[in-house]
């Protein structure tokens, strides 16, 4: 979901640029020069040049991609790209579908599992995500074993695992010795 995310801001970014850039519009420049012989005048025209954003077109109304492109345009050089960008969270929940009309259920789960959101959310409701075939209270203590399997690891690790703060026979003797400097001053 933030590769999308990033990737509307980098289009939303360059187009709002593109139109600032395109506020300087064909100009005309007029330079006079008159000598003792010869007067005229000389007109020189400098349009911008011009780059378009390609068009990704993705045809099937079922993928789980959406297109992105974006132009910059100076005065010197001009750049164009596009891009398909997968979004997982479609294709997960697509595999899900496909694998509970199959009529494995436990499968689908597996597959939703994978999000830490729906991870989490099974595990406050009580039925804990499916361990390597396993279910249940079987399932639960599977995850409890093996925490680093788990798909929200890291915000786990957080909550649960508390950093004890070691005190050393070296730092109560240079706390004794600090007490000890200041009785004598």
């Amino acid at each position: 979901m933030t590769g999308k995310l990033w990737a509307i801001l980098f289009v939303v970014f360059f187009l709002s640029w593109l139109s600032w850039c395109s506020i300087a519009k064909a100009q005309t420049n007029t330079v006079s020069s008159t000598s003792s012989t010869v007067s005229g005048t000389t007109t020189v025209d400098r349009t911008p040049s011009t780059a378009s954003a390609p068009s990704v077109v993705i045809n099937n109304q079922d993928v789980c991609s959406f297109a992105a492109s974006a132009a910059l345009q100076s005065s010197i050089l001009g750049l164009a790209g596009g891009a398909a960008l997968r979004d997982l969270n479609c294709e997960r929940l697509k595999l899900s579908r496909a694998l509970f009309a199959m009529g494995m259920k436990v499968g689908a789960v597996a597959m939703l599992c994978q999000d830490e959101r729906i991870f989490q959310a099974m595990e406050m409701a009580g039925t804990p995500c499916p361990y390597y075939g396993k279910i249940g209270l079987e399932a639960a203590k599977g995850w409890a074993e093996n925490p680093d399997k788990r798909p929200d690891y890291d915000k786990w690790v957080k909550e649960n695992v508390k950093k004890e703060e070691i005190v050393t026979d070296e730092s109560a003797l240079g706390i004794f010795s600090v007490l000890l400097f200041l009785l004598f001053l």
